[in-house]
């Protein structure tokens, strides 16, 4: 069952996938194709390109699976929520997937496990290792229980989270060899997630491996605030290497 409300002016069509809320925001004039774009967390925070991206006639989408942190499992319901956008509602078999802060954890996860599902990754300030955030064993502060939470989703003991390598940073180099392009937009001063601990190093792997990835580094920039007040940049990747255009 589908129950239609409004967003900003737009049909937002809300529905159950597994028992689990998710939405499509529907534009006035959808693009030939159906492209689309699927955040994977914080669905309406610093939202700058998603809302140009409507106006230009993409779809908006998201799927709920909080506090699992890209996990496995939550991978799997992902891909149940993919399934039915694509089948029941003809959206485009490659959509871009947005992953903000942790939902990092759940954009590139996802595009390992599915590669085929994925036309693009545009990563903002994301989470690329568990240690750095939400453990808070590198420079950045942390969260205490969000930690316990995530080694409780990894099934992860204290001292086999130490040796974890199954990050998206630990696979960087089998990202890159997907062709997936990768859009990271990141903040040098970030005290929540480090640059230097995320952002930073994936960029450096994917890239020495042959990846097709680039990055916008804000210089004075924390954690927050996110994306670009002007999305040009941003929009302009994701056009240009998918060719979705108005």
């Amino acid at each position: 069952m589908t129950i239609v409300t409004d967003w900003n002016g737009y049909k937002k069509v809300n529905f159950l996938t597994g028992g689990r809320e998710g939405f499509i925001v529907c534009p006035e004039n959808p693009l030939p194709g159906n492209p689309w774009a699927w955040r994977t967390e914080f669905f309406e925070s610093f939202n700058y390109a998603d809302l140009q991206l409507i106006k230009k006639g993409w779809h908006l989408a998201y799927h709920c699976v909080s506090d699992m942190y890209g996990c496995p499992e939550s991978v799997s319901m992902l891909k149940e929520f993919y399934d039915e956008c694509t089948a029941s509602f003809g959206l485009n078999r490659k959509p871009v997937i947005i992953g903000l802060s942790r939902g990092g954890l759940y954009a590139v996860n996802f595009a390992l496990e599915y590669p085929e599902c994925c036309g693009l990754l545009y990563l903002d300030a994301p989470v690329l290792d568990i240690r750095s955030w939400p453990g808070g064993l590198g420079k950045g502060v942390g969260s205490p229980e969000c930690w316990e939470q995530c080694k409780e989703r990894y099934r992860l003991t204290d001292e086999q989270a130490l040796v974890f390598d199954r990050n998206p940073l630990d696979r960087a180099q089998e990202v890159a060899g997907l062709g997936i392009p990768i859009l990271l937009v990141c903040g040098a001063k970030d005290r929540i997630v480090p640059y230097p601990e995320n952002g930073e190093p994936f960029y450096a792997a994917v890239k020495e491996a042959g990846g097709d990835i680039e990055q916008i580094v804000k210089p004075d920039c924390d954690h927050h605030p996110h994306s670009l007040e002007d999305p040009e940049p941003i929009t302009d990747f994701i056009e240009k290497k998918l060719g979705f255009r108005q």
